[in-house]
């Protein structure tokens, strides 16, 4: 049988967006309309909520920019009820904003952290016990896309190589990513294929499945 999973030493990073009309799912706007796309991405916040929730795993949002007014800045966010949440530092790419996350949560005592998006509807909180299980016996546990990218990502210490020289939304960050543990020398464990939804074809994906 698995190891209990200490889940004091583990914490969730989530990145996020503040629900604004025109501000979210850029590329799905493109396909459907901003109204439409805004609708699409408060559904999959509230899905993505919900399996943080039922996992009951220590977690702070990282929001991609910060709440419009001053007096939402020191709110806590309806979307993320009794979750902490930062803003991400300016930087030049998704890697150096999700770096900079890991290296917090590893300088606050985390043994395990893991990452995930608001992409990604087929998310459980069996997925995310899952990962941090995975942790224990490896030191990089992975959530593939079927887009060629990841939905999840999980380390036991910082590891400042994979999140440098990577296309960022493109189908080449996931074969890249193991190619640098590879490298490295590093035991991945791998969860199952989801599909993430960031296009008009992607939704009509994720609608049919």
């Amino acid at each position: 049988m698995p190891t209990p999973v200490d889940f004091s030493l583990n914490h969730l990073l989530i990145f996020a967006r503040e629900p604004v009309l025109g501000r979210v799912k850029t590329r799905l706007a493109a396909d459907i309309g901003p109204e439409a796309a805004l609708a699409v991405y408060r559904e999959l916040l509230g899905l993505t909520a919900a399996a943080v929730a039922a996992a009951q795993v220590p977690a702070t949002v990282w929001l991609a920019e910060a709440p419009a007014s001053a007096a939402q800045a020191t709110q806590p966010r309806p979307e993320w009820p009794g979750l902490p949440w930062r803003v991400q530092p300016v930087a030049e790419s998704l890697g150096e904003r999700m770096q900079h996350a890991f290296a917090e949560a590893f300088a606050a005592g985390a043994a395990r952290v893991v990452i995930i998006g608001t992409d990604c509807p087929g998310l459980t909180p069996e997925l995310l016990h899952a990962a941090f299980e995975a942790l224990q016996h490896h030191e990089v546990v992975v959530g593939p896309a079927d887009d060629g990218g990841y939905y999840l990502l999980g380390l036991r210490e910082l590891q400042p190589a994979l999140f440098a020289n990577k296309n960022w939304s493109t189908a080449s960050v996931l074969p890249d990513t193991l190619a640098d543990t590879t490298r490295l020398g590093l035991r991945v464990a791998q969860l199952p294929v989801l599909h993430d939804v960031d296009s008009g074809r992607d939704l009509a994906t994720w609608r049919n499945l």
